[in-house]
């Protein structure tokens, strides 16, 4: 059976590193990205080690550029075997002052891309766990600690993961009878451009590793259809377990 999958966020840290991790593994790929050019050098490199690859820049708040991604993967392939739900924008800011323009940019980034996406690509992922049905079609989504445990200065931004941890569960009760799995990871901070900011106070070398996730991914993939992982928390060693 070909498989299939969809991966936003693709072109650096985490979503590039699962985009390989996918390639590796057999599947052919449509992965989208903000930065054309860079996305544009990941599809080729992909490409040169034998993956087929559809690279689709855009930015996820704009609901057309969404309905783009699953109508080529759709025409490309007929169904889905894995959405991962890896694009997010992170923000931070007390709530006594934060702007409500940036909490709506957030949102539209962090939640209703991925509700639209996973809505757009239910009639393929079915048909991806139809096709296999020891295997299901699987969901990853990329959430945060911050999602399942609250931190001073990160409301909007764990508002918005635990949206999509709730969701993912939800999805879960409606669709995993036919097949469907999902699973949110929800790490502490990830040494990747996104943690940067506060890379002063906690140095890249005390984060978690992008390639902590990407293992991560690739089993949730090889769990049968019978297997229903709602949400992984990932925190940081050293931590006492609930902080970002």
């Amino acid at each position: 059976m070909t498989k299939s999958a969809l991966v936003t966020g693709a072109s650096r840290g985490i979503g590039l590193g699962v985009a390989k991790r996918l390639a590796h593994m057999g599947y052919s790929l449509t992965v989208t990205a903000r930065d054309p050019e860079r996305l544009e050098t990941v599809a080729q490199d992909l490409a040169a080690d034998g993956t087929a690859v559809r690279a689709i820049a855009g930015d996820l708040s704009d609901p057309e550029h969404l309905v783009r991604l699953t109508e080529e993967h759709e025409k490309r392939h007929g169904s889905m075997t894995a959405l991962i739900l890896n694009a997010g924008v992170g923000t931070a800011g007390n709530i006594a002052d934060f702007p409500l323009r940036r909490f709506d940019k957030t949102f539209a980034v962090n939640v209703r891309a991925p509700f639209q996406l996973l809505q757009q690509s239910l009639p393929l992922l079915r048909a991806g766990a139809t096709e296999n049905p020891d295997r299901g079609a699987k969901v990853v989504s990329l959430a945060s600690i911050t999602g399942v445990y609250a931190e001073r200065g990160l409301a909007v931004y764990g508002a918005t993961k635990a949206a999509l941890i709730s969701l993912t569960q939800t999805l879960n009760a409606e669709e995993s009878g036919r097949g469907i799995s999902a699973t949110t990871i929800a790490p502490g901070y990830v040494d990747t451009d996104m943690s940067k900011w506060t890379q002063d106070t906690i140095p890249p070398n005390e984060m978690l590793e992008v390639n902590d996730i990407v293992e991560m991914v690739a089993a949730i993939l090889q769990l049968s259809s019978r297997a229903v992982i709602p949400n992984i928390v990932m925190t940081r060693a050293g931590t006492d377990g609930y902080g970002a």
